[in-house]
This record gives structure tokens, sequence and C-alpha cells, in this order.
């Protein structure tokens, strides 16, 4: 491979606002992306791959660099040139990669291979935790997973299409997908594409959507023409989904406490053709009091670490603090507690994360069973999705009912 000047220096700029300035990574390459219109397919690859690489790996690049933050450019293309030589990209003649001691870094890269937190590139107090929640071996497995790229999956979707139709549809785009077995809903994609520029796309024939993420609404066990709540609803993934389920009858109140995302979520609903969503804002305490007991389902895909979606973003290993864990577990319980009250008797609840922790997950689950609140509650069953037995991203669900 040869290095191009242009896409190196978009690299490093975006490097710099991720590290520096604390941007989104995601965000950033989207910004990065729109730099040059002559850039093709190959080019774009190169920036956000290259980006997405050295955040992922950032601790074990700048022990190698022997750099510390915060990264100065010079510290940032040494970066870069670590990154090259794992790779076994030959670095050009540039001043910046200059001295590059091409075999020391081989030497460290092997020695502090030798150590999990250096190897997986983690903070220390991460390590710590997922060894104390997981136990060594399982944590061991799961944060190498995790450290691996996300692949493209879709979600069809059922209200314009079918899943034989839009693999076809998509074939003769030159992009090739393949069913999932035990993933009714889902294509993953053969090799990266940008389908976001695509006739299918734009005619909401279907979502990008992570496999694990897709088993939440089937976990729910809608039927058509049920009223369900979706207590934490964001731009709508799992809405949409829920949608599809029940063939656009019945009703789904769609609430977030972020008005903007509600907004996302309307544009996303008209595109995908699903005409029962309602969104609410939860603006005060009304809008959740007025459903208590009105809900033949209620999901709480609760806010979290998102430990378990580290392959999609890196930066999070970075911008992530234990003090956020422990106040969002608190966080959780409430929702656990205020929100079950939607549920009517005979009801189901299903309660969420994104993460890979027992903390957030089924101790949450035991802790609002054993209260007031969870004692109508009965627990029906669970689903622990870890990245390295299921190759997708690290989920929980628990599904609950509302006894009579």
């Amino acid at each position: 491979m040869r290095l191009h000047r242009n896409l190196c220096f978009s690299v490093i700029d975006g490097l710099t606002l991720i590290f520096n300035e604390g941007h989104y990574a995601d965000k950033v390459i989207q910004q990065l992306l729109k730099r040059d219109k002559r850039w093709g397919a190959r080019d774009r690859a190169f920036v956000a791959e290259t980006t997405y690489d050295i955040v992922r790996w950032k601790r074990l690049y700048a022990e190698i660099a022997e750099v510390k933050e915060p990264f100065n450019r010079d510290n940032l293309w040494r970066l870069f040139a670590v990154w090259a030589t794992l790779k076994g990209i030959k670095l050009p003649d540039w001043k910046y990669f200059e001295e590059t001691p091409t075999r020391k870094i081989k030497g460290r890269f092997d020695e502090l291979s030798k150590i999990r937190k250096f190897k997986e590139s983690i903070p220390d107090w991460m390590d710590a935790l997922g060894e104390k929640e997981l136990g060594n071996s399982l944590w061991t497995k799961e944060i190498n997973a995790l450290n691996e790229q996300a692949e493209v999956v879709l979600r069809v979707n059922t209200l314009k299409t079918t899943k034989e139709k839009l693999q076809a549809e998509l074939f003769d785009l030159d992009i090739e997908s393949d069913f999932l077995p035990d993933y009714p809903h889902a294509l993953k994609l053969k090799e990266r594409a940008n389908v976001f520029t695509t006739e299918a796309f734009k005619n909401g024939l279907f979502e990008v959507q992570d496999a694990s993420s897709q088993l939440v609404a089937q976990f729910l066990n809608v039927q058509p023409g049920m009223r369900v709540v979706d207590t934490c609803a964001g731009a709508g993934g799992k809405t949409l989904h829920i949608a599809s389920l029940m063939e656009n009858k019945g009703q789904i109140i769609a609430l977030d406490i972020y008005e903007n995302k509600l907004h996302e979520l309307k544009r996303r609903a008209k595109r995908n053709g699903a005409h029962n969503i309602e969104p609410r804002v939860i603006d005060s305490t009304k809008v959740i009091k007025k459903l208590y007991d009105k809900a033949d389902r209620v999901l709480i895909d609760a806010p979290c670490s998102g430990l378990g979606v580290l392959r999609r973003n890196p930066d999070a290993k970075w911008k992530l603090q234990p003090e956020f864990i422990e106040d969002i577990k608190k966080t959780q319980q409430e929702l656990l507690q205020q929100y079950s009250r939607m549920v009517k008797v005979g009801g189901q609840l299903v309660y969420a994360t994104c993460s890979v922790l027992p903390s957030e997950n089924q101790e949450q689950v035991h802790k609002f069973l054993a209260s007031d609140s969870g004692k109508s509650f009965t627990f029906i069953k669970e689903n622990k999705v870890l990245a390295h037995k299921s190759g997708f991203d690290g989920f929980y669900m628990a599904l609950l009912e509302r006894k009579q």
C-alpha cells in the first residue's frame, strides 16, 4: 500500500479533534469524508478505517511510541508510524517519519502484547472492572472480541419488502450479503459498502442495525393490535423494528427525554412507512403517569455503559469513566421502578442494555424483582449475548410478566 499525503493529513486532523478536543469519532469521520469530492471509495475507506484503528489502539500505540496525552502533531505522526509499521506498510520518505525505529516498534509490540490492558488497549480501571464482573478467562475473550471491527448488518423492513427481494436488489448494485441463521430479518454484508446512498435505503427498505440489537424487539413478543411503549426510544432503531413486527397495527408510544431524537425518529418512520408510532417527549412526570397500567408491552432499552458496543464506538473506551457507570446504574434501577408501572396486568416488560456487565444487567433485574414495585412481576427468561460467542455486539435482555 502506498500512503497519500492528503489522506494521511486528514487522519491526523481527525485524531487531533478526537483525542485533544473530545469530539465523537463517528461525527469527525463524517466531516472528514466530505473534505474532497475527488476521493473514491478506497480513499474514503482508508481515512475512516485508519482513524478508527488508531482510536481503537490508542493506548497500545502510545505506549509503543512512548508519547503521552495531550498529543501534539508530532506525537500523532508517531502513533501513525506505529500503526503503519504494524500493518506492514512501507513508510514514505517524509519528515514526519524520520528516524522511525521500525524494529523497536515490533519488539515493543511483542512485549506489550503479553499484558492484557496494553494488548487490548483499555484503561486500567476498565480492565479491572471487566475481570471483577466476568472473571479473568471470560473477560479476556470478550474484550478481545469487542476490539474487532464491527461488520455491517442490515435489518430488512418487512413493511415494504422481504429479505430475499432486498438481497437481490442489493446484488444488482454489486453489494453481496448473507442471511444469518437465528436472525430472521438480518442481512450481513460480505464487504463494507456505503449503503446509505442506495435507492433501497432512501425508499425505506432497510435500516443498518447490528444483529444483537435486532433480538430485542423480537424478545418483546409483540402482536399486531397491541399498545406498546418504547420508553427510551431515542432515534428509534428498535421502535421501527417493533412497528414492522406489529404490521402497522395497534399503537407504539415512543418516549424519550430528547426531543431532537424523536424528530429523527419521525423522519425515519416516514421513510419506513411505519404509521402506528406516536412520539412523546418526557417533559414531566405526567407523561409517564398517564400511561400507568395501560400498556400490553413495555420496552426499557436502558442507558448504559455501552461496553457491549465498543466495536462500533472505540472512542467510548477513552470517554467512559467509572463514576459514570455507578451513576447510570442508579438511573437504570429508577427507570425499572418507574416505567414498570405502565405494564397492565398480564402484560410484559423487556429490560435491555448494550452492556456485558452483570451489575448493569441481571443484577438490576434481581434487585427490581426483590423490590415492592417488582413483586407483581415474574421473571420469564433472559438472553446474555456476548460478542465472543455471537460474533456481534454484546447485549442483555430480560423478559418479565406482570402477574394477575
